[in-house]
């Protein structure tokens, strides 16, 4: 009788106990998406702090999540749907305009609701974009199959109004 109720035990005991450590391992105390923080100069770490507090607290239908770090440098929306991080350095597809000779075929610039930026596909087709002519570098990633121009919509007012036209430095 020992030796039945011992495995039975062990029968019941393994499911739960791995039941018990996946749920552990899926809980919110993990974090979710991790997101490399940028490292501005002092004027576009205090321009993206400005950009923080003007964030929508919904993109494209997605309400904010913040990836891990926390960081008022970086925002997401929808885990790892919309990905922003400001303060990023110059991508190097962006060019002078004026520059025909080197540029890249696969980098698009355009403005969306005041806002210029760049817009890179990714290898993955994620898409990346990147302010132009703003005195900070906003990089906004959106996964593949999201509708690009959804989330630039979004975010034009908080950018015009928290990181004014000029050039980076």
């Amino acid at each position: 009788m020992n030796s039945f109720r011992h495995r039975l035990r062990t029968v019941i005991g393994l499911p739960a106990l791995c039941l018990l450590v996946g749920a552990a391992g899926c809980s919110p105390a993990d974090g979710g998406a991790s997101v490399a923080v940028p490292r501005p100069g002092a004027t576009a770490t205090k321009l993206c702090e400005n950009l923080d507090k003007v964030l929508p607290s919904k993109i494209d239908g997605l309400s904010r999540e913040d990836p891990e770090p926390a960081s008022t440098l970086t925002a997401g929306w929808g885990g790892t749907a919309i990905i922003l991080r400001c303060g990023v350095p110059q991508p190097p597809k962006m060019i002078d305009p004026k520059v025909a000779e080197g540029a890249d075929p696969d980098a698009v610039a355009g403005g969306v609701n005041g806002v210029d930026w760049l817009m890179e596909e990714q290898d993955d087709g994620s898409y990346r974009f990147t302010t132009a002519g703003r005195e900070a570098y906003v990089e906004v990633s959106a996964e593949k199959g999201r509708d690009s121009s959804g989330p630039l919509v979004d975010l034009a007012p908080a950018v015009k109004k928290a990181i004014p036209k000029g050039i980076a430095s």
